[in-house]
């Protein structure tokens, strides 16, 4: 193996981290906090939708979680 490659793979959380930390901040300084808060909460439900359809897991049992009667 590379050695980036080790590298990369022992620190992939602090630079999947610093990625996505330093692209917040561009749209926080682009558009302003509360429309980069939206944008990061929209790609972030986006990210788990798209990861459960991935996986085939059961997208109504995780609805019915959210929203169950009360």
């Amino acid at each position: 193996m590379d050695e980036w490659e080790i590298f990369f793979q022992k620190n992939r959380g602090k630079i999947l981290g610093m990625v996505i930390g330093g692209g917040f901040g561009f749209l926080a300084i682009a558009f302003g906090f509360w429309k980069a808060l939206f944008l990061a909460i929209c790609l972030g439900l986006g990210y788990f939708i798209g990861k459960r359809l991935d996986e085939d897991q059961d997208f109504s049992r995780v609805w019915e979680k959210i929203f169950k009667e009360r």
